[in-house]
């Protein structure tokens, strides 16, 4: 993965933590509270909004459903995303999504022929 792509699943993971835990301050919810309701410790709570510990897809579901708000305010995802395909300028996103996947077929490909070059040299170094 490119490092880019690791700094924007960064960024995204910051900001839906931060999301949570403002949500659960709006809401008027204690640490103490999230903790109890997802069955863990509130240092393991803590963790989560704070980054330490990684979200999981499953706990993420279940911290919408407690405070009772939508994985897309969470998520920071707005109709506008959506929407934006639905314009004069679709082709350009179509392209740019075409463009995408054969960058990352170049890489997937050079990414196996790398691998096979490793097999071919272990092949060779258990050989001797």
């Amino acid at each position: 993965m490119p490092l880019y792509w690791i700094d924007i699943v960064f960024r995204v993971a910051s900001w839906v933590n931060k999301n949570i835990s403002a949500t659960r301050i709006k809401k008027g919810l204690s640490l103490e509270n999230m903790s109890k309701e997802l069955s863990l410790s509130q240092a393991a709570y803590w963790k989560i909004e704070n980054g330490k510990t990684t979200l999981t897809v499953e706990r993420l579901f279940q911290i919408s459903e407690i405070l009772n708000t939508p994985l897309s305010e969470l998520l920071e995802i707005g109709n506008t995303v959506f929407q934006q395909t639905n314009n004069e300028s679709s082709d350009i996103y179509q392209q740019k999504v075409e463009n995408f996947y054969q960058d990352n077929k170049e890489v997937y490909e050079k990414l196996l022929q790398s691998k096979d070059e490793q097999i071919a040299l272990l092949k060779s170094l258990v050989a001797k």
